[in-house]
């Protein structure tokens, strides 16, 4: 607004005053923002700092060591402590079935995903009025320090109504590291949308941790493709379904880094294009000798 705006109306106008105050306050968006978080004292700060229209952030820390639990505490969050004993549930499930909400509607945030305000406004204009029980996120994925433009698109179902559903239930006995559902999907009643503006997705803790993160998605998809095996697909999504089928073929990695480096563009991104492509290529050839050293092949 120019000055001379300012100057052609009244201070003292009741209705201009309430309409600045909206201006300066909009009301908060009637989501709880969970973060489940260890040692994230790099990525948390920036995280939190985009969260101010929500009604309610809610921290989950599993022992952190570093100054994640007092950033955490320092923006005002609510701090839940989360001991997994090796069992069902995991952190994200834990908060759904344990936690006293009071908003309808949850967002699962990771501490390296960041929310832009041009999200805030789209989901301001639909959660209101939308009859879907959750919505599909997209992400902007960056790598090396450099943004992906290319590949294959990151997206997660990570925004849906508190009473819609669970993460889908894994039993593990005590042979996962991994105390929160990585790979595991909300299975929802009712329908689903997506929000077209993405969120960022950028960690700031390199490579070695990205690498040392993968061996342990490995070993949890190689234990998991034994349990689908004997017991069935159940409801994975088509994505889910292609890739657990495939999985121990010899040719799925390759298959992997030829659709994404090749069909969708990878190569466009230069180096950090071919490095994570040739990463995911190193992932799921991993998975697959993990399988089968499983099998004493």
């Amino acid at each position: 607004m120019t000055q001379h705006d300012v100057a052609s109306y009244s201070v003292d106008s009741p209705v201009e005053t309430q309409s600045a105050k909206d201006r300066s306050e909009p009301a908060p968006l009637p989501v709880t923002v969970v973060i489940p978080v260890k040692n994230e004292e790099q990525n948390l700060p920036q995280c939190l700092a985009r969260l101010q229209r929500f009604a309610q952030v809610v921290v989950v820390d599993s022992g952190s060591t570093d100054r994640t639990k007092e950033i955490a505490t320092n923006s005002g969050a609510t701090i839940l402590d989360f001991v997994w004993n090796g069992e069902y549930p995991k952190k994200r499930n834990w908060v759904l079935t344990t936690y006293r909400f009071n908003t309808p509607w949850v967002l699962f945030l990771d501490a390296d995903e960041f929310i832009p305000v041009s999200f805030i406004n789209e989901l301001e204009q639909v959660i209101h009025s939308t009859d879907n029980s959750g919505f599909w996120l997209c992400y902007t994925n960056y790598f090396l320090g450099h943004e992906l433009r290319y590949g294959l698109p990151q997206r997660k179902l990570a925004l849906f109504r508190v009473d819609a559903g669970l993460y889908e239930k894994i039993e593990e006995s005590h042979w996962s590291n991994l105390d929160m559902e990585v790979h595991e999907h909300p299975i929802l009643a009712g329908k689903i949308g997506e929000i077209k503006t993405y969120i960022r997705h950028e960690d700031y803790k390199g490579l070695d941790r990205f690498l040392e993160r993968h061996i342990s998605y490995a070993r949890w998809e190689s234990r998991r493709y034994k349990i689908l095996k004997e017991k069935g697909h159940g409801n994975l999504t088509d994505r889910q379904k292609i890739k657990y089928r495939y999985i121990d073929k010899w040719w799925f990695p390759w298959c992997y880094f030829f659709y994404t480096y090749v069909a969708k563009f990878g190569f466009l991104d230069g180096r950090p294009g071919f490095s994570y492509a040739f990463y995911k290529l190193w992932y799921f050839f991993s998975i697959r000798s993990l399988i089968l050293e499983d099998l004493g092949i």
